[in-house]
């Protein structure tokens, strides 16, 4: 239960609130003077004070608690304070509500009035604490990433957090990285993290989009074409190979490649070297080889449609994108930064976007977050402005991959220390506490 701290000079005053909260349940200290007040607020916990405005016998203008106020505010910025006098005048009360009192209680009090009003500004001291706790481990999660180039990727999933953390390991390498997932999952940021934490980061990054090209043109757009090689080429086309030389080429939906085009990506990966089509001079570049695809190769190769050996050398090491629905963590950050700041999601609208299965990953989330930015009429996002159809209990949408017996067990194993657990399970400290709250587990 909370602590609360009564400053009043009158003791008559402090006693009567001391046994007001007591019954209520709560922990209470009462200070006569700000001296005392302050000295127990060095030694004790405290999670909101309530605040008398005049300490001395026929004082009226509320000075000594304006001066109090102010020290407070300066020393101890994260508890609330709720101002109660009945000598003070408005201009200053007013004064002090901007200045970041929580409240004004005038006196005398009613019971009922009060004790809500301190439950009120406790509740949104909790909603403000666990904002600030989020934000401090989002902090500690990004301080690993000091001095790298994460292309403005937001996350807050430990999923996100280890794909990021083995990308930049594989970074400096010249090895052919094969990013894998659905679309919209995002494969073309990892692409990015990858070539810009290189040694080639000052040389090209060129991007393909394998299934935008038409197929009689791939190869042509790929490795270049002379002058007449095929109809309506009047000049030489320079390939994308050769424009990426010394630095990266990324080619998404590899797997919409044409066998003969694969024959020769296999030659470039092996020896660098290449013919423009029309021509029989031999090309050598110095290009690091990032693919990304959406399909299932390994079926492709069953059925003759992907060369094995090709699918051996893009390979080297796999990255996999989860689907966003697979890392709820981080859809409110991703959100957050689609809107750019310009305007705020409700609570409403939050749990909305939690709820969503988001079968179009992150670009879907982009498209959505866009389109309630024109359509929201106010400064605030609600629900309705989403435009989303909600199918299914939010309940259901975050915690039907854990049910509460894995959660208990992991709990139980770890020995009741919720990091170990989190991690055990492959989820984030936030989505486990807020899995143990649906499911009335009690924080150990």
């Amino acid at each position: 239960m909370a602590t609360v701290l009564v400053i009043d000079d009158n003791e008559a005053v402090c006693t009567a609130l001391l046994t007001l909260f007591h019954l209520q349940g709560y922990r209470v200290w009462t200070a006569t003077d700000p001296a005392t007040a302050l000295a127990l607020l060095a030694q004790q916990p405290i999670d909101v004070v309530l605040q008398d405005m005049n300490f001395a016998k026929g004082e009226m203008q509320g000075l000594a608690g304006k001066s109090l106020f102010y020290q407070l505010r300066q020393q101890y910025p994260q508890i609330p304070v709720i101002l109660m006098t009945a000598w003070t005048q408005l201009d200053m009360v007013v004064e002090l509500v901007k200045a970041g009192a929580s409240d004004y209680i005038a006196k005398p009090w009613d019971d009922a009035r009060l004790l809500l009003t301190v439950q009120n500004v406790l509740k949104i001291k909790n909603l403000q604490d666990k904002q600030h706790q989020a934000e401090r481990k989002q902090q500690e999660r990004l301080a690993q990433f000091v001095g790298k180039d994460l292309c403005g990727l937001v996350f807050a999933s430990t999923t996100m957090e280890q794909l990021l953390q083995m990308a930049l390991q594989l970074a400096p390498s010249n090895a052919a990285v094969l990013i894998t997932g659905e679309n919209g999952t995002g494969k073309e940021g990892i692409a990015q993290v990858l070539h810009a934490n290189s040694t080639r980061a000052k040389k090209p990054l060129i991007k393909v989009n394998m299934g935008a090209l038409p197929t009689d043109l791939m190869e042509a757009e790929l490795f270049g074409a002379d002058a007449g090689a095929y109809s309506g080429l009047g000049k030489t086309r320079i390939g994308r190979f050769e424009a990426a030389d010394g630095g990266t080429i990324f080619l998404d939906e590899i797997g919409n490649l044409s066998l003969s085009g694969q024959m020769k990506l296999l030659r470039v990966l092996q020896t660098g070297e290449f013919e423009r089509l029309g021509s029989s001079q031999t090309r050598k570049v110095d290009v690091r080889v990032l693919s990304a695809t959406n399909a299932d190769l390994t079926k492709a190769i069953a059925t003759g449609q992907f060369r094995q050996d090709l699918y051996y050398r893009l390979n080297v090491v796999q990255l996999h994108l989860p689907e966003l629905k697979q890392r709820p963590d981080d859809i409110l950050p991703l959100a957050r930064l689609f809107l750019a700041a310009e305007k705020t999601l409700s609570a409403a609208a939050e749990q909305a976007l939690l709820q969503h299965q988001w079968p179009g990953n992150v670009r879907e989330l982009q498209n959505i977050c866009q389109r309630a930015l024109l359509l929201a009429s106010g400064s605030v996002i609600e629900a309705n402005d989403l435009g989303l159809q909600l199918e299914e209990p939010a309940a259901k949408r975050v915690l039907d991959d854990i049910d509460r017996l894995q959660i208990e067990q992991a709990l139980a194993q770890q020995g009741g220390i919720i990091a170990r657990a989190a991690k055990q399970l492959g989820i984030s400290r936030q989505a486990l506490y807020r899995r143990m709250e649906f499911y009335g587990i009690a924080t150990p």
